[in-house]
Formats: C-alpha cells, structure tokens, sequence
C-alpha cells in the first residue's frame, strides 16, 4: 500500500539515550526520509513500539541489522522503539516487511470483544509525510490479521507511491470519490467513482489523484500464507 496504507508529515525527535548499550541516536536535524512528524497516530505511538520492540527481540535482530533489512535508519528505528517518534505509513510498510509480519501487526492491542464499534471521533489515522495522503484502519488492531480494511484519502492533484509488499500481497480498491490513476509494475489504469480493481501489490504501486478535488477510496489488504 503506499508506501500507501497507513498509505509525508514526520513527527519531532527527541535526543533521548535508548535504553540498550548502543549509541544514542543521531540529532532531529539528521536528514532522510523516514524521518517522523506528528499526526493523527499519536495515540499509536506506545502500541507501535511495544510491538516493535517485542517482535525485534523475537528474532535476535539488533537495530542495525533491523535497519539494513528494512531501509529505516537506525536513529528512526530507536526513537519509534523509545516511544519517541510515530512512523509514516511507509515507515511502517517497511519494517513490518522486514520483520515478516503484517502491517496491522505493530498496531495490535490487547484482543478486542467479538463485536467492535469503531467511531470515527476515536479513529487512528496515518498519513503521509506531506500529509497529502491518509490511512484510516476499518477494522480491530487487537492482532495481526491476513485480511485488513482502509479507508484512504488523497488530496487533489497529489500522487501516493508505495513500494512493494510482501509476496503473495493483494490489494482490493474502490474508488468511491473521485477520479484516481492506478499504477502497478508499469501498468496505467484510471478508476472513475465506482470504478474497482484487484491487483498484486508485492511490486511498486503508485495511487495519484486526478480530480481537483479530494478522492476517497476503500481498500481491502489481503496477506499469502505465512510460513
């Protein structure tokens, strides 16, 4: 999803020690591009690094190995593990594709009761780093799902870029506002209001707005098997 989903704004970084041995990480002026901004996820910030630090723990990766698998630097990997900074959307991408888990695994909570209201006064929104782009889950991050629900928005005349997901990853879309370009490995479609489309999003797929005015989408993320 874009590098969608949750798919531009980054949050300000702070120059706390982490509290393993490694060296602190660099000052908030170190640039890059997964550096973080606040936004509306800020209530995810200690779900996403409790999860994180579990899940690196889990599998023996220290951040450096972390980091070279995924992308993110170092400094950003540390500050999300301190609680210190919310990740993008593709930030998240990233490491949940490094680590082998689905994306709504490092925003899972405690199990949630058999029927879930999810009120939009209280929903979780990621956005992009330049905010022109949002992902607002549909569904219960109480665990790691195959199948997930979002509803995404794109600003007018703005463009989402999403690097490839994890194999065997699909993504189900309608087009319920506006007029949106649907680009996947090379190939153009163009999706009217109503307009819906299946594809394999394990290579780079890229989501632009046409219209001039906002364009809504919902998207249905579903994972292969696990091994």
């Amino acid at each position: 999803m874009a590098d969608t989903i949750p798919v531009k704004a980054r949050r300000a970084q702070s120059s706390a020690r982490p509290a393993t041995p490694e060296p602190p990480p660099p000052p908030a002026s170190d640039p890059g591009v997964d550096d973080p901004v606040l936004d509306d996820a800020s209530d995810l910030t200690p779900v996403v690094a409790s999860n994180l630090k579990r899940f690196r723990a889990e599998r023996g990766l220290s951040l450096e190995r972390l980091a070279k698998a995924s992308g993110v630097s170092r400094a950003m990997l540390g500050q999300i593990e301190l609680g210190q900074s919310t990740p993008t959307i593709n930030v998240l991408w990233k490491i949940a594709r490094a680590l082998g888990v689905p994306f709504s695994a490092l925003m899972s909570q405690a199990a949630s009761p058999v029927t879930t209201v999810m009120q939009v006064s209280h929903a979780r929104i990621l956005r992009s780093r330049d905010g022109d782009f949002s992902s607002r889950a549909l569904f219960p991050t109480d665990r790691p799902r195959n199948v997930e629900f979002y509803e995404l928005r794109l600003a007018p005349r703005s463009v989402e870029n999403a690097d490839a997901h994890a194999p065997g990853t699909s993504e189900n879309l309608v087009v319920t506002e506006g007029s949106v370009e649907i680009i996947v490995a090379g190939e153009r479609r163009v999706l009217e209001t109503g307009d819906a489309i299946l594809f394999e999003a394990d290579s780079p797929h890229s989501y632009r707005n046409l219209g001039s005015s906002e364009a809504v989408m919902y998207l249905v993320m579903t994972y292969g098997s696990r091994g």
